[in-house]
């Protein structure tokens, strides 16, 4: 058995060249929780002649899921369709029990800015933004994504954190619109660099663009269907099992996150 053709280094391999139907060593991390909106909820539209349209956040096909029976890991989802990183901080993780310690994960995945940016038009900041004491981080996107991270960090001080940029759009999205998922996809290197265990999941640099033939048979109405949902786990858990692969000695200890014991030469 040559143990490279597992644990490869290879310095040319991109994020998604490996596909893991298993999500990989994703399963390192036994519980994790989605931060989210309807794309990470499962949210299906529903529509009849006569009736107005209807949103259903169905977690059972979200992607999270998907990954937990792909994986065999706990996955909680932290999500609602509409969310928005101000409107998670201010009153919906603590209305839900989401600060509860008793929920912390060892991991979290953040996949929020589309609901800030695109439908509250809210600015989206920089690490400029954040403060040492979270409750006075500015009030832009950024200082209110910080603000989770930051809140989780109190939970679960040894969490690894991954941030999920937007995917790619195709040339008939308007500029303005796609300016705006380039300052997020900087913002959210940018926050991998400013916190410890933190690290992007770049789908826009990535995965596949959404375009027509994306949205034609992965899309129903204006989100994703079951087998893109379905999709997205197998994209998001061979991207941690990627960075996991190429950061193996940083991973070493996370079977001690929420313990008490970690090993000290």
């Amino acid at each position: 058995m040559d143990i490279k053709q597992i644990f490869s280094r290879d310095p040319e391999e991109k994020p998604l060249d490996v596909i893991k139907d298993d999500g990989g060593f994703t399963s390192i991390f036994r519980r994790i929780a989605v931060v989210g909106d309807s794309l990470a909820s499962g949210e299906l539209e529903s529509m009849d002649a006569g009736c107005p349209r209807g949103y259903h956040d169905i977690f059972d096909i979200s992607w999270g899921q998907y990954l937990a029976r792909m994986s065999g890991t706990t996955v909680y989802n932290f999500t609602r369709g509409g969310m928005t990183a101000s409107e998670y901080c201010n009153t919906f993780a603590d209305a839900m029990g989401y600060w509860d310690k008793a929920k912390a994960a060892q991991a979290y995945i953040i996949a929020l800015g589309c609901n800030d940016l695109d439908g509250l038009g809210q600015a989206v900041g920089s690490v400029g933004d954040i403060n040492e004491d979270l409750h006075r981080n500015a009030d832009t996107f950024a200082g209110h994504f910080a603000k989770v991270i930051q809140h989780y960090k109190e939970i679960q001080p040894d969490a690894v954190f991954f941030l999920v940029t937007m995917p790619g759009e195709d040339e008939n999205c308007p500029q303005e619109i796609r300016a705006r998922h380039d300052a997020h996809r900087q913002l959210m290197l940018d926050m991998a660099e400013h916190f410890t265990n933190t690290y992007v999941i770049d789908l826009r640099e990535y995965g596949p663009v959404h375009d027509a033939l994306f949205r034609k048979l992965f899309w129903t109405g204006g989100h994703l269907n079951s087998a893109g949902y379905y999709l997205v786990a197998k994209m998001i858990g061979s991207y941690i099992d990627y960075i996991v692969r190429h950061n193996m000695e940083k991973f070493n200890q996370s079977g001690f996150i929420g313990t008490p014991w970690k090993y000290c030469e």
